[in-house]
């Protein structure tokens, strides 16, 4: 797949993003006390959001503004198979607004929020895997 310069560009920049989320989730997991592990979960579900999206943008495919990750990923071409999980990403995509804000919601743990970096982790290399070479640095 062949990508103007601009594209590979804009999804480099999108790369970047995610993998500052990414980055930020991991390193905050590392707390032994105190982990504010809705954060975690959150940077983990922006990382996946992001890594979708370039994909999208790479193949020249316009999206909504959602952080449904589902909705994001059907709008891909159906040659591209990822092998994502779409309950793992049902639940992940509950993280970009679901314990944000205080609510009456049980506390996200550490399993949960292992859980979602492991879910992002797997989207980044899914995607990474279809991306064109010019776009990955």
């Amino acid at each position: 797949m062949n990508a103007p310069p601009e594209t590979l560009n804009l999804v480099r920049q999108w790369i970047e993003k995610a993998e500052h989320d990414l980055r930020n989730a991991e390193h905050t997991l590392k707390l032994k006390k105190n982990c504010p592990f809705d954060t975690v979960c959150f940077h983990a579900q922006q990382c996946a959001e992001k890594y979708l999206k370039s994909l999208l943008i790479a193949r020249g495919i316009a999206f909504p503004k959602t952080h449904d990750l589902r909705a994001i990923i059907q709008l891909a071409p159906a040659e591209i198979e990822l092998g994502l999980e779409m309950d793992l990403l049902f639940t992940l995509t509950q993280y970009a607004v679901n314990g944000r804000c205080p609510e009456e919601e049980e506390p996200i743990t550490r399993q949960e929020a292992k859980q979602a970096v492991a879910v992002a982790r797997q989207v980044r290399e899914a995607v990474r895997s279809k991306l064109p070479k010019g776009a990955l640095k």
